[in-house]
């Protein structure tokens, strides 16, 4: 894998934009670092020594952590104990320059230091300053701990997400994920509304309101005390059938029927059973849905036979929706992503590693793919920048 040669302007539309972030975990980082790739210079201030405490999550990724090397490319990497009165003041000599501030350290951790956004912001009116936190700036749960799996559980995801017997949570670290993603429209916002007005702003973001955004359709489905979505592991809630299937070959096929005409085929070219299409049990969703376990078992004895990629070619002919389960070593080697050329390189102090380019083709720009910093690897730089000995 490697990194593209540059075919386009090398204009991007964060060029100029010099982002501060006091970022730790994977809400502000993932936040700054997709700032990053659209151009934005981001400096990343880190504890001497240890740095970001993420770094040391795990070894897997050629021995960095798996997350640190997902969300910190392309940044600058600054080490400052902001306990030392002198490195606090390097930050803010920092903060009179920049256009963004970006942290998610525990409430109330930025206005003992005089970093709080009111004090900031009428020191330096045009600065943009992005809180990201667990619950908000303010309410009863303001100064409560709020990790990744506890969002989820505070927002109702895991009530909703595992088996009957068991709820589970994400794969991945999906309130952290979409606090960053909250995080990183709000700024593109405020960035638009500064050219407007030339006033800076401060944004506010949580956990638990950008997860609660992500759980409209199974609150509003229990609107009114109603009872919510069952958990059915990866089988859609009231849709069936529309989940994952075992073929012969032990693998597992995801399908999804979305309306009659699509059962009807279904029961033709794929179960090749066309009877069923007007069995009394089956001849509705709703019927499909409460004699599921009938239903399971006509399907699975019918792929019994067959093996995942014959269960595949009867869908496609079919027209029904389908996918593999892929295993992770199946996304690297995905002929789509490697068809649409979306892998790149980017280096990092193991070494190069692979990179998937961020979503959306762009014909403007390329995108900025730059170095996983090592911590401090900036700090010399920036001190000389400022015009600061250490």
């Amino acid at each position: 894998m490697t990194r593209p040669t540059p075919s386009k302007g090398q204009t991007r539309p964060l060029d100029h934009i010099t982002v501060v972030s006091l970022e730790h975990a994977i809400a502000a980082p993932f936040c700054t670092r997709q700032l990053a790739d659209l151009g934005a210079r981001v400096i990343k201030v880190e504890r001497p020594g240890a740095g970001d405490f993420a770094r040391a999550y795990d070894q897997r990724a050629r021995g960095l952590s798996s997350h640190f090397v997902w969300v910190n490319r392309s940044k600058e990497s600054l080490a400052l104990d902001l306990k030392e009165p002198t490195h606090l003041a390097v930050l803010k000599a920092l903060l009179a320059k920049a256009d963004v501030l970006v942290q998610n350290l525990a409430p109330g951790a930025t206005a003992r230091m005089g970093l709080d956004a009111a004090t900031l912001r009428a020191e330096h009116p045009r600065l943009i300053v992005c809180d990201i936190s667990g619950y908000g700036g303010d309410g009863p749960y303001r100064d409560k701990k709020a990790y990744d799996l506890l969002i989820q559980s505070e927002a109702g995801y895991l009530s909703v997400t595992g088996t009957h017997e068991q709820p589970s949570k994400s794969g991945n670290s999906i309130a952290d994920i979409a606090a960053g993603m909250y995080a990183y429209t709000n700024i593109l916002s405020a960035l638009i509304q500064r050219d407007k007005t030339g006033e800076g702003s401060h944004i506010d973001v949580s956990m638990l309101e950008a997860l609660g955004e992500w759980m409209g359709y199974p609150m509003y489905y229990a609107m009114d005390n109603a009872s919510p979505p069952p958990r059915s592991a990866a089988a859609h809630a009231t849709i069936y059938p529309y989940g994952p299937f075992a073929a012969g070959d032990g693998g597992t096929v995801m399908l999804g029927l979305q309306n009659e005409r699509e059962w009807v085929q279904f029961c033709q070219h794929v179960l090749q059973q066309p009877a069923l299409a007007t069995d009394a049990r089956f001849d509705s969703n709703a019927r499909r849905n409460a004699n599921r376990s009938d239903l399971e078992k006509i399907i699975l004895d019918t792929f019994a036979a067959l093996t995942a990629a014959q269960v595949i070619e009867r869908l496609d002919v079919a027209q029904i929706a389908n996918a593999r389960m892929n295993t992770m070593a199946e996304v690297w080697a995905h002929p789509q992503l490697k068809a649409r050329e979306r892998w790149t390189s980017v280096g990092s102090p193991a070494g190069d590693l692979p990179a998937l380019l961020p979503p959306g083709k762009q014909s403007a720009f390329d995108y900025r793919m730059d170095a996983i910093p090592q911590v401090g690897e900036h700090t010399d730089a920036i001190l000389k920048e400022l015009g600061v000995q250490r």
